[in-house]
């Protein structure tokens, strides 16, 4: 595996915005597809690095994925609480998957985190349907925290995203 993890460059911020939306459309993760208004934050690089530190996975020069590792509470989070980092927005090429990159991604996250003063948990939010991210996520050591599930669309009560965490 030749997978390099570092942060995003500027000239990268359409490629990988474009492969979280593709993600996220593909994997029919968006209630309302391309008129989700969730999407355009999707493709928002530029946005994410500014409040967060975004890493690509690449291989050979080309990006399979990213990642945006928040380090606490702050306009990127959406769980973090004092003490604890987050993960979000997770994602992979349909191309490069299956070969690593998803997992070398959340481990970079787990590595920043540890070596982040103070921080005692990592947290993540996650669709019911992406089984494969549990999986994952369960394989290194994420765990459930069902009283910490949420809903980030009010006016769609089945819309609930699950929470995982691990401690450090």
């Amino acid at each position: 595996m030749d997978i390099v993890i570092r942060p995003v460059e500027p000239g990268e911020y359409a490629e990988l915005g474009e492969i979280t939306a593709q993600a996220y459309l593909l994997d029919g993760l968006l209630d309302f597809g391309e008129s989700d208004a969730y999407l355009g934050r999707l493709r928002d690089v530029a946005g994410r690095a500014a409040a967060a530190e975004v890493l690509v996975a690449v291989e050979r020069g080309t990006v399979l994925g990213g990642v945006a590792f928040v380090p606490g509470p702050g306009p990127m989070a959406d769980l973090a609480e004092p003490g604890e980092a987050e993960i979000r927005m997770l994602a992979v090429a349909r191309a490069g998957r299956g070969r690593g990159a998803g997992e070398a991604l959340v481990r970079a996250c787990l590595d920043r985190a540890r070596g982040l003063e103070g921080c005692r948990r990592i947290v993540l939010s996650t669709q019911r349907s992406m089984r494969s991210a549990h999986r994952l996520y369960e394989r290194l050591g994420f765990v459930r925290c069902p009283e910490r599930d949420w809903n980030p669309v009010p006016d769609l009560s089945d819309v609930m995203l699950l929470t995982y965490e691990l401690t450090l």
